[in-house]
């Protein structure tokens, strides 16, 4: 199957959608499949093809980059509709997979063009459309994608309501993310025993939108209720992994609280599974979270997860199963407060995530996609 992926942005270990098409583009092309990655996202700073050039990443997959100086690199093309559409032309896809976001100019033109030309159209939300509902509605209608011959999708359950409710749609399949799950098993299979606080990590981007300093303010909360021990020890401890816009302030929200914690500034992702050997519990304030990859990845390497109701992590966390859920900060504080105090739920919990492994690897989110594109291919005729 010749398999065509758009996607405004593509630099793998970046960031949440870019990790996800740069992991499902190799997992196809480890399957015998032809993928190619149309982007307008730039190479490379002072690479001789920054802006246009073909290559083949070390997976097999063949990525155009479509960039443009005019926007100094920003992944937005003023002519991306007709370059995608030339593009496809010279293709010949079996089925194109757009790759959309909130604000993704670069994705919806290639979602027109492929459209206009009637190729088989796959297209899967990675977002939450909450407080754009409006605009998006009237947005479909004006587009016509109401009732267009696409097969849509998004990354989660609660992500797919609101694209169908946006849309006006009710055929929007759920087409999760996917992870290779290896060295996370691995880390589940090998936790470092130890006694001691309620180990609580956090691995996100220190931005306002993952809401890294309420964060702090709730793990802080949890100090306040859970207390010292009697050697004078804090009863929980954070560690921070990330960086952003807002690490200074969480930095000084810290330092405020007197609270035992580690901002460790960025972490490698590779990383990450040695770093949650040694956690008990990854906790998740994000109140717009789509699905929730670092949750997930926490969650394989056999940790607890606290985390907000109506979102993505619900697709792989059921309360008191996997973790806890809470509605709002509140909760998420007494979610950390029972972890830290009952000992006989922390352990069972973990328990059940070191036996069982979520059901988001690689082989199952890739038959969902050709669940999607199956229908795509039926839907174009």
């Amino acid at each position: 199957m010749r398999i065509v992926h758009v996607s405004d942005c593509y630099a793998p270990r970046v960031g949440g959608i870019e990790t996800q098409v740069a992991g499902l583009a190799g997992a196809q092309a480890g399957r015998g499949h032809a993928v190619h990655v149309l982007t307008a996202t730039a190479g490379a700073a002072g690479g001789p093809g920054r802006y246009r050039e073909t290559v083949q990443d070390p997976a097999g997959v063949r990525v155009h980059r479509m960039a443009s100086p005019v926007t100094f690199g920003v992944p937005v093309h003023p002519r991306g509709r007709a370059l995608i559409a030339k593009a496809l032309r010279l293709l010949r896809p079996d089925v194109v997979h757009v790759h959309a976001g909130v604000v993704s100019p670069f994705a919806y033109g290639g979602a027109r063009a492929a459209l206009a030309a009637g190729w088989p159209l796959a297209i899967t939300w990675h977002c939450m459309l909450d407080g754009v509902e409006p605009a998006w509605s009237l947005g479909s209608r004006l587009l016509g994608w109401r009732a267009a011959p696409m097969a849509v999708s998004a990354v989660s359950s609660v992500a797919a309501q609101r694209v169908a409710e946006a849309l006006g749609r009710a055929d929007v399949a759920v087409v999760p993310n996917g992870l290779d799950l290896e060295p996370w098993r691995e880390a589940a299979a090998r936790p470092v025993p130890r006694e001691g606080p309620l180990r609580v990590i956090a691995t996100q981007r220190l931005a306002p939108r993952k809401r890294a300093v309420p964060l702090v303010r709730l793990v802080a909360a949890a100090h306040e209720q859970l207390g010292r021990d009697a050697s004078g020890r804090a009863r929980i401890r954070l560690v921070l992994a990330g960086g952003g816009p807002a690490e200074e302030h969480v930095r000084r929200e810290i330092a405020d609280a007197d609270l035992e914690a580690v901002a460790m500034g960025r972490v490698r992702r590779e990383m990450l599974p040695t770093l949650y050997r040694d956690q008990d519990v990854f906790v998740s304030p994000a109140r717009l979270e789509a699905f929730g990859l670092a949750a997930l990845e926490a969650r394989a390497a056999g940790l607890a997860v606290a985390a907000r109701r109506g979102t993505g992590v619900e697709e792989f966390v059921t309360h008191e199963r996997e973790g806890l859920l809470g509605g709002d900060d509140a909760q998420l504080t007494a979610a950390l407060v029972r972890l830290g105090r009952e000992a006989d739920l922390l352990r069972g919990i973990r328990a059940h995530n070191q036996a069982q492994a979520p059901p988001m690897s690689w082989p199952e989110v890739i038959g969902r996609a050709e669940e999607l594109y199956a229908r795509a291919r039926g839907l174009a005729g």
